[in-house]
């Protein structure tokens, strides 16, 4: 004779998510917001650098030139294996839809990659992956406010559609 598992045993699971999932999604996250800080320290640096640079004095500088060009495009590509690792956790857990994920990922990588290849340039592809970035913010929010929605709320919004006054 078999038994079946012992369910008060097993963690309660939040709106069908385990918590070792949300846990996890907790952690992608928080890497998401790393990017976002390491992008906003990009156009920190490429407007103070570049105003900087700008003045007559400083024209010279290959220094603050070299930081006004440069110092912006490694932070952002500092960014792109954690946006990887974000929109694998959010490909995972069905947290946006796969195509939008596919899409701004495959998107993102072909712009960069044929922008180094074939025009010489990164600012276009670095520029996409910045938008990628904070659209992975808004899928990680919006995950978190519907796990924060009260289950109570659920049910007399359920209850009001059923029940429709007139």
């Amino acid at each position: 004779m078999t038994t079946a598992p012992d369910q008060s045993s097993q963690p309660a699971s939040q709106h069908g998510f385990a918590p070792l999932a949300i846990a996890r999604i907790k952690g992608a996250q928080r890497a998401n917001q790393i990017a976002v800080y390491l992008i906003y320290a990009a156009i920190f640096a490429f407007v103070v650098f570049g105003t900087i640079a700008s003045i007559k004095m400083f024209h010279d500088n290959q220094l603050l030139y070299r930081l006004f060009f440069n110092l912006p495009y490694v932070l952002i590509a500092l960014t792109i294996p954690i946006t990887l690792y974000d929109a694998f956790i959010i490909y995972r857990y069905r947290l946006n839809q796969a195509s939008m994920v596919r899409m701004t990922i495959g998107v993102s990588a072909i712009v960069l990659i044929g922008g180094l290849l074939f025009a010489d340039t990164a600012w276009l592809g670095l520029s996409c992956w910045l938008g990628v970035a904070f659209l992975f913010k808004v899928s990680f929010k919006r995950f978190f406010d519907f796990l924060a929605v009260d289950d109570h709320e659920i049910i007399e919004t359920a209850d009001d559609l059923e029940s429709p006054s007139l």
